[in-house]
């Protein structure tokens, strides 16, 4: 999976991630709508079924990520970074985003830049998703409700009935 992260580390650098990262400074301000980011990103991340291979371990933690930054802009956890918190929601967002380097719409390799940019982020920011993951443990009420509004995230959010998120990436 190292190349898949320094396919990553390569997104990262790119201009258009840095469009990703900046509309997540401006979302993190606004905590319902990062709750509905959220819970599409989960949504997305909850069709793929890849078995316990390294892609699904992958997109796990990613789930991780998720319920990291829902906990974060609850107020609940805030014992990281708000910069890690800003380049987890960018890589969420791009994850979520059909316009990126490579078109979700492109079977099997659309998804690849995301699998990248997610295994970039592991990669650099895997001691504090361990920390998250130990505070989640003794902390495991709170974080059973947080998590209960995204797995199923389907369930949490009817996504015919709800505005779109993505709207909020400027993408209708």
């Amino acid at each position: 999976m190292s190349s898949l992260a320094e396919k990553g580390l390569s997104i990262s650098k790119n201009a258009l991630f840095s469009v990703f990262i900046n509309r997540a400074g401006k979302l993190l301000g606004r905590p319902f709508k990062v709750v509905l980011v959220l819970n599409e990103v989960a949504n997305k991340l909850a069709d793929k079924k890849s078995g316990d291979n390294k892609f699904r371990q992958l997109l796990d933690v990613m789930l991780t990520v998720v319920r990291m930054v829902k906990n974060y802009v609850s107020g609940s956890y805030r014992q990281i970074e708000t910069q890690t918190i800003l380049s987890g929601l960018g890589v969420l967002l791009y994850t979520l985003s059909p316009l990126d380097l490579v078109p979700d719409f492109i079977p099997v390799v659309g998804f690849l830049d995301d699998l990248s940019l997610m295994s970039w982020f592991v990669g650099s920011f895997q001691d504090e998703i361990t920390k998250f993951r130990e505070w989640e443990k003794t902390h495991a009420a709170e974080a059973g409700e947080a998590e209960k509004d995204l797995v199923p995230a389907a369930i949490a959010v009817d996504t015919d009935q709800a505005t779109p998120a993505v709207a909020e990436l400027g993408h209708s």
